[in-house]
């Protein structure tokens, strides 16, 4: 045996070491995917995601509303508008609960019934039993707490529409079964909510619109023509009022009316620019001494840059990243079309909400008064915000990996801490004959796991696939 072979076989099991041993990065990696693919993985980071987000804005609408409470008019004290806040924060985990534990058939059911009561909101809100303030009528006050019906009639909306959708989806590839009746009651809630006036609400209505038409898989010259007709709107809207156009030029000129007009934006951007790398400290920002109106509310994330610093927004742009991508996993790997759509929409809307806060509050875009999501000092957001992240949460639990983890080996943990009941196997609905387009894919059970948590069934001459309702790569 010559050197060089010698060489040759001693090198070797050094190389096999090599490659047994992971770097650190690639092994937590591995973890991470290997978790991810477990039965509940989901479930759990909703659960975690909406946990982390509710009790960051419990620390900065503390730290926040310190100043604006105190009132020697009314003799409130330094966490009034805490304690208020709070009382929506526990009474919204009931909405959470209940969200989370109500079957998603009957969800699905009265979501029709839902609409109907939000379309006579929006017109009672304008009569004089709504209330009135700052120039607009968008509320009903109740025992002292102010009630906005456009927040309930943004769910209530994506779950009607998914509804729709779903049941003429054989008939979608026809315009008029596409835009009928889901474009029409659309435009008659942006009318309602634009007589308020309402602007943010209805930019939001808008998100859900274009995202049950998205996940419903609508051509995409459709929505070429619905963001020209929105593109149009807006700017007839900012033509025809002056508060709209003092903000819209405020935007395009922030320099030019720094006391006016763009007095919240650039004290926003003065906030964020004190705040540097690690902040102020919690608690140690000076823009709540009246710098910056409505700092609890609209204006939440400046206060998050003064006093927790880059840091602290890149956490919480972090936790709503990770919403996105938990959420549209849960629609896409659910088989139901109507939780797919529903799950999809939701993540959408809640998302883009966050996104445009931010985005007005760093100076991106203009200012909407739109809410930081679970963040953000309110009440009637609050609520709605809790429920949808129940029925997201509700929605992982029908994946079906976890229908058969959950049939199979029991509620778990948290299952049984919250009482929450097994969810429904999904059974696909028959093909209708004589139908010009085929079934919707994903109504056959695909995956690991969903096999065991489907009811057998004789396979059919055309199998289905998986995954139309929700468009891939999203």
């Amino acid at each position: 045996m010559t050197v060089v072979e010698d060489k040759e076989q001693d090198s070797a099991p050094r190389r096999r070491d090599r490659g047994d041993r992971q770097s650190p990065a690639r092994a937590t990696f591995t973890a991470l995917t290997a978790w991810l693919s477990r039965p509940l993985a989901d479930f759990h980071l909703v659960l975690a995601l909406t946990g982390l987000l509710t009790s960051i804005g419990i620390v900065m609408v503390l730290s926040a509303s310190s100043v604006a409470s105190v009132d020697p008019d009314t003799g409130s004290g330094v966490y009034s508008l805490f304690k208020k806040h709070l009382i929506f924060v526990l009474t919204g985990s009931v909405v959470f609960w209940v969200a989370l534990r109500m079957p998603l058939k009957r969800t699905r059911a009265l979501s029709s019934m839902a609409v109907v009561v939000c379309l006579a909101m929006l017109a009672l809100v304008l009569t004089p039993l709504g209330s009135a303030g700052g120039g607009a009528q968008r509320w009903f006050v109740v025992g002292g707490f102010s009630v906005q019906p456009v927040e309930f009639t943004k769910v209530a909306f994506a779950l009607w529409g998914a509804h729709v959708l779903v049941t003429k989806y054989h008939v979608l590839h026809q315009w008029r079964h596409l835009m009928v009746p889901v474009v029409p009651v659309a435009l008659l809630m942006f009318a309602l909510v634009m007589a308020q006036p309402n602007l943010s609400g209805t930019i939001t209505l808008g998100v859900v619109l274009l995202s049950l038409l998205w996940f419903a898989g609508a051509p995409k010259r459709l929505f070429a023509v619905i963001l020209a007709g929105g593109v149009a709107g807006a700017v007839v809207l900012a033509l025809t009022a002056s508060y709209r156009m003092s903000r819209v030029m405020s935007f395009l000129s922030p320099g030019s009316d720094t006391s006016g007009a763009a007095y919240q934006a650039t004290q926003a951007k003065y906030a964020l620019a004190d705040g540097g790398l690690f902040g102020k400290g919690l608690g140690q920002g000076p823009s709540k001494w009246s710098y910056l109106p409505n700092v609890q509310n609209d204006f939440i994330f400046a206060v998050i840059g003064e006093e927790l610093g880059f840091i602290g927004c890149i956490v919480v742009i972090g936790l709503f990243v990770g919403l996105a991508i938990v959420g549209l996993r849960i629609a896409m790997r659910n088989l139901d079309p109507w939780i797919r759509i529903t799950a999809g929409t939701l993540t959408v809307f809640t998302v883009s909400q966050a996104g445009i806060n931010i985005g007005y509050v760093v100076g991106l875009l203009p200012v909407t008064g739109v809410t930081l999501p679970l963040i953000s000092a309110g009440g009637t957001s609050i609520w709605v915000t809790m429920f949808l992240m129940g029925l997201l949460a509700n929605a992982a639990r029908h994946e079906p990996e976890s229908v058969a983890a959950l049939r199979s080996q029991g509620p778990g943990k948290f299952g049984r801490l919250l009482r929450l009941p097994a969810p429904e196997v999904y059974r696909p609905p028959a093909r209708r004959r004589g139908s010009g387009r085929p079934a919707p894919r994903g109504d056959r059970p695909s995956g690991r796991g969903a096999r065991s948590a489907q009811a057998p069934e004789r396979r059919r001459s055309t199998p289905a696939r998986r995954g139309s309702s929700v468009r891939r790569g999203t």
